[in-house]
């Protein structure tokens, strides 16, 4: 992998990290619920859940996934049933996250459920898999070492996904004082719901390449 190719894969890797997304979505919306630390956690869970599907996509399951319709169908549906799932509670627990918000005393969800919601964000969706076994390929020259080459571009994916998630969850925090006034956490949580569940509807849709 020569210099040139890095430094393309590195200006392909920042377009993809911040086009808005399920997982840019959910640390927000747990940013402005929860507060940066507790945010940070579902973010690592996501982050974390990229890493095991890059290193699935290099074991060959991607290219599986991308060829059995039965597969993708079920990894889709599943996928897509979890971001409507927590689109709905999301959605139906807003006056619940204003609470937490303001009120240290008000009920509020563990480190752990938290990363393992990004974790089950992060791992959802099945055009990840297609992405990653797609992608990767093109950047790593089959004359030099694959492994060397493998961990270069995983760990430069996940350092700029990770940056740019933490950039969101504390921006968000920031605004957290503004979003209590008035009802806007409320507001922000139901507007979050509705595009996790959008966002469920329209991986439903998605096609498996031919």
């Amino acid at each position: 992998m020569t210099l040139t190719t890095y430094f393309l894969y590195l200006a392909a890797v920042a377009l993809l990290v911040v086009t808005p997304g399920p997982t840019m979505l959910m640390s927000m919306t747990n940013a402005a619920t929860y507060g940066t630390a507790k945010a940070l956690m579902s973010t690592a869970g996501s982050v974390t859940a990229v890493l095991s599907v890059m290193i699935l996509s290099s074991m060959g399951l991607g290219a599986v996934l991308a060829a059995s319709d039965t597969a993708f169908t079920v990894l889709k549906v599943v996928g897509a049933a979890y971001l409507i799932y927590l689109g709905v509670t999301t959605f139906i627990n807003a006056d619940r996250a204003v609470l937490a918000a303001e009120s240290p005393l008000a009920p509020t969800r563990s480190a752990r459920s938290l990363y393992l919601q990004g974790w089950m964000v992060g791992a959802s969706n099945p055009k990840a898999l297609l992405f990653f076994s797609a992608f990767f390929p093109q950047f790593i020259d089959p004359q030099v070492a694959f492994v060397p080459q493998f961990a270069i571009l995983a760990a430069t994916f996940i350092a700029i996904e990770f940056s740019v998630l933490t950039l969101c969850c504390v921006f968000t925090a920031r605004l957290a004082p503004w979003l209590r006034q008035s009802g806007r956490a409320r507001a922000f949580n139901r507007v979050s719901g509705s595009l996790f569940a959008g966002m469920g509807a329209l991986l439903l849709l998605m096609r498996r390449p031919s």
